[in-house]
């Protein structure tokens, strides 16, 4: 969760100002064809799944293998880069969890695929080659051939689908932006969007959708941005279509005991990074839940906080509670009995997922008969 609030210097704004008809950095992906938006991947070595009676759906936010490391926007420390054995000792965590784990599609967010702070590690294509996952496809939200702003530099991050199962007819459908002023910030903004694609599994088909919208977000624009991500599902639903949503929504569910002043966060009120209560937002998931169904039900989420730290599934505390969940997966189909469930500990495999990543993974199974 990144905000690019930093003006860049007074040399460079003259620079933009010059060339403003031009995209001299190359952070617009708008502009492109939506197909054309997306990489398709191929493991090294494609395995032939076993197709049982149901489908794993995982979705994780994997910090761009950053672990817990203490980066400046956490505002825990002042690291922006990593090295090379930093990221594979990361990504190797992160890899042993998706394995134990054992997912048929796996929605993965902040995966970098080309990015300086990554040490340039192709992460998609690490996952895909070291685990039984065979195929996918990647749609970039944080692209720039520089970043002029607390030493950045080279990044490209987005969304990934991974699936043991071949992934066809892949799209990314951009999210409204962030009005930030002046437009030079925008220009180096996180562009959010939705990657769509379409798999068939035991003579069942399936679009699936994975998205991450805004982290900080005053202007009403992530509202914006789950409108046009539930316009998108209703249209597929109406077109008789079963569809799998997921991914990182930062935005918390309706019925939130717990909605603002966490005291997990390190940065103040002056901060570019600090992060305001979820009080006007409690509603804004709502939608999701009333026309379809959820890996974790309001009924399951529960009105205490007793049951919904069950459910957490973020926090910026390194040290060891989760405090608020973020993540979801719905579809118009049903899932299978108690299936959904937050990955919080390493009770069952051994495999703690707090130090991998800020987010934890939640998973669900969706029937094939």
């Amino acid at each position: 969760m990144i905000k690019l609030s930093k003006i860049l210097g007074s040399t460079l704004l003259i620079v933009m100002l010059l060339v403003a008809s031009c995209d001299p950095f190359n952070t617009i992906i708008e502009n492109e064809d939506n197909a054309d938006a997306v990489t398709y991947y191929k493991a090294a070595n494609i395995k032939t799944p076993t197709t049982g009676d149901t489908l794993k759906v995982v979705t994780w936010n994997i910090k761009f293998g950053g672990g817990r490391i203490d980066f400046f926007f956490d505002c825990y420390g002042d690291r922006v880069l990593m090295n090379k054995d930093e990221v594979i000792d990361n990504m190797n965590g992160v890899i042993e969890k998706i394995n134990s784990l054992d997912p048929d599609v796996i929605y993965l967010q902040e995966a970098d695929i080309l990015s300086k702070r990554s040490a340039f590690v192709d992460e998609v294509q690490m996952i895909l080659d070291n685990t039984d996952l065979n195929y996918g496809v990647y749609a970039s939200q944080w692209q720039a051939d520089y970043v002029p702003s607390d030493g950045v530099g080279k990044v490209n991050s987005g969304n990934a689908i991974l699936s043991k199962y071949e992934l066809t007819n892949a799209e990314r459908i951009p999210l409204s932006l962030i009005e930030e002023d002046p437009a030079i910030v925008q220009y180096f903004y996180l562009r959010r969007n939705i990657l769509k694609a379409n798999i068939n599994v035991a003579s069942k088909n399936f679009v699936l959708y994975n998205t991450h919208t805004s982290a900080y977000s005053d202007d009403g624009t992530k509202l914006k941005q789950l409108n046009t991500i539930k316009d998108e599902v209703d249209k597929t639903n109406s077109e008789g279509k079963t569809f799998i949503l997921g991914g990182d929504f930062n935005t918390i569910p309706p019925n939130s005991v717990v909605y603002e002043n966490f005291d997990d966060a390190a940065c103040d009120e002056s901060s570019d990074y600090y992060e305001s209560g979820f009080a006007g937002q409690l509603d804004d998931m709502r939608m999701f839940y009333d026309d379809y169904k959820a890996a974790i039900s309001l009924d399951k989420y529960g009105t205490t906080e007793a049951s919904q730290e069950n459910y957490y599934s973020f926090t910026s505390d390194k040290d060891g509670f989760w405090n608020r969940k973020l993540d979801y997966i719905f579809t118009n189909d049903e899932f299978t009995g108690n299936s959904g469930k937050v990955h919080q500990t390493g009770n069952d495999d051994g495999i703690p997922t707090m130090p991998l990543s800020d987010h934890a993974p939640l998973s669900v199974k969706i029937s094939l008969k």
